[in-house]
């Protein structure tokens, strides 16, 4: 598949954010579970530093989810492979739809993976944040929104997948239905004290067959802007 290279040796880093480091967090999901190695390649690629604050960069390629500010966080390096491979699984998605761009990492990797990334934020500091971070980098392949992300993207439906990267107790109806008939959606549902990952394939015919994929723990889902 194509994959779309990351233009940015000025993040390299040195140290704690070298890509010695970087290796080492490849070697951790590859020994946790992850199978896809386009996903491990992207990953041990891409600068996690930079969509940190600088006082966490000695922690940036440890796989633990990281404070971000706003009550949000960036999530765990081996959550985000797994939710990526889940989506890459039964082929390249090629127009897919993120709810909760956050640090912006989730939605950098998949820029890496997929022809075109579509991102809404509610919280409008974190998306200027994010925007700069995607500028740097050159992802001409992303375009990013603030909006209550809640009512997804609308105007660029239908979409081959949907990745949500906060919980809700549902799937919201209005994100559903702007999945294609054989599309994928990957996202956690559940209270804040259960939270299990699933997917939801399209069979073509307005049905969907959910699967569970483990157990994970997200910020609350929450609607309008701020």
């Amino acid at each position: 598949m194509t994959t779309y290279p990351l233009p940015a040796a000025d993040l390299k880093g040195e140290g704690m954010t070298s890509q010695r480091a970087r290796d080492r967090l490849a070697a951790t999901l590859k020994d946790g579970g992850i199978r896809d190695l386009r996903v491990i390649e992207v990953i041990r690629n891409l600068p996690r530093h930079h969509f940190i604050d600088q006082a966490l960069h000695s922690r940036a390629y440890e796989n633990d989810a990281l404070p971000i500010g706003h009550g949000q966080t960036i999530s765990q390096p081996w959550v985000v492979a797994r939710m990526t491979e889940a989506l890459l699984e039964f082929g390249v998605p090629q127009k897919v739809l993120e709810i909760g761009t956050g640090s912006g990492y989730q939605a950098a990797v998949l820029a890496a993976l997929v022809p075109q990334v579509f991102t809404v934020e509610r919280i409008e500091a974190l998306l200027r944040q994010a925007r700069r971070r995607f500028r740097q980098l050159g992802l001409a392949n992303l375009r990013s929104r603030y909006d209550d992300g809640k009512l997804g993207w609308p105007d660029e439906a239908p979409f081959d997948a949907i990745i949500l990267t906060a919980a809700g107790d549902t799937i919201p109806t209005r994100i559903l239905d702007q999945l294609s008939p054989t599309g994928v959606l990957v996202a956690p549902v559940g209270s804040p004290s259960r939270q299990t990952l699933i997917r939801m394939r399209g069979d073509g015919k307005g049905d969907f067959i959910q699967e569970e994929l483990g157990a994970v723990s997200f910020v609350p889902l929450l609607g309008g802007i701020g």
